[in-house]
């Protein structure tokens, strides 16, 4: 692993392995975000600028409906990253993947001698798997720290790559989450300068809902229960549920039940619980007391592939849904 003193020198070693590479190997982490689908993205228009062979794998989940308006989303190949031919590739840059399982949780990886690993990262639970790793934990949103990545090394980001760092910067932060800094607001307002109809892209991100949407949101609230003295409430929904009203676990994108449930005040910790197929449980956690309750220590406690940040975390447990509870 490249260590440096500070984040310029591991910008110049990155866009170093970035300029000897010839084809270079993006992906998306499982259930993608915004951060996730916006980095990968923005990365590969200007890898494409640069003249470089890329190409972006789905990984485990469908790549989100709701950024499919984003620039270069119909180059994201949908496959996993065990259908992807490694030997095809000579770097591998991993981004916005908190752990290893990030890539996927589908089976075990490891990587071919042959392919240098750079991962790109914000979040604190990242214990740098690759063999080079830019964690930078101040920032809200991956998209961020890539901003200075390719500012610092003086490589012009142009329209499309504006735009998808844009999208990548507010789904992750909303301008309001913690770490949002006057860092983030001066990054995004130099991206705006290149992309001035951002106002209309966010739009579109948060207006994307389907009426399948409004229906799991529904039975979600309508299962939510308190425990711990009013505390922790969660909302839960069994696959045997899902397939009675002719829903699948994705439909829930748009909305986020969990962040409405933290909005109660004395619901310190919320949590969703859906079980996605019998036996598995996607668990997503929030709290109005990050410096109280740290989600990212709970979330890997209770589960498999879980982590995240202290205010907002998510893992996956291999159980029906009462024991899931």
């Amino acid at each position: 692993t490249i260590m440096a003193k500070t984040n310029k020198q591991l910008y110049s070693q990155i866009m170093k392995q970035v300029r000897g590479a010839n084809r270079i190997l993006l992906h998306l982490h499982p259930r993608p975000d915004g951060d996730s689908v916006g980095s990968a993205l923005a990365f590969y228009h200007v890898l494409k600028q640069l003249k470089k062979k890329v190409e972006i794998i789905a990984g485990d989940s469908p790549p989100p409906q709701f950024l499919s308006h984003l620039p270069g989303f119909k180059y994201i190949k949908p496959q996993t990253f065990f259908q992807t031919d490694l030997d095809r590739f000579d770097l591998f840059v991993i981004l916005d993947s908190a752990d290893i399982n990030f890539i996927s949780s589908l089976n075990t990886i490891i990587f071919p001698p042959h392919l240098k690993t750079i991962a790109i990262d914000h979040h604190d639970t990242n214990p740098g798997f690759a063999q080079i790793n830019l964690i930078d934990t101040t920032v809200p949103a991956t998209a961020q720290i890539i901003y200075y990545l390719f500012s610092s090394e003086k490589i012009k980001i142009n329209k499309s790559a504006a735009i998808c760092l844009l999208a990548g910067i507010y789904t992750d932060s909303q301008f309001k989450y913690p770490k949002t800094s006057w860092k983030t607001f001066t990054a995004t307002s130099k991206l705006s300068k290149i992309y001035p109809k951002f106002s209309s892209l966010f739009s579109k991100i948060d207006n994307n809902n389907t009426p399948q949407a409004i229906k799991l949101t529904g039975l979600l609230l309508s299962s939510v229960e308190t425990f711990l003295e009013k505390h922790l409430a969660i909302a839960a929904i069994s696959h045997q549920q899902l397939k009675k009203n002719h829903l699948a676990p994705s439909d829930g994108k748009g909305i986020s039940v969990v962040n409405l449930l933290k909005s109660v005040v004395g619901w310190d910790i919320t949590v969703t619980l859906v079980e996605v197929k019998p036996g598995l449980v996607k668990a997503s956690f929030r709290t109005r007391q990050p410096q109280k309750y740290n989600l990212a220590k709970i979330a890997s406690a209770i589960g498999n592939g879980g982590g995240g940040h202290p205010a907002a975390a998510g893992s996956t447990l291999n159980a029906t849904l009462e024991p899931a509870k």
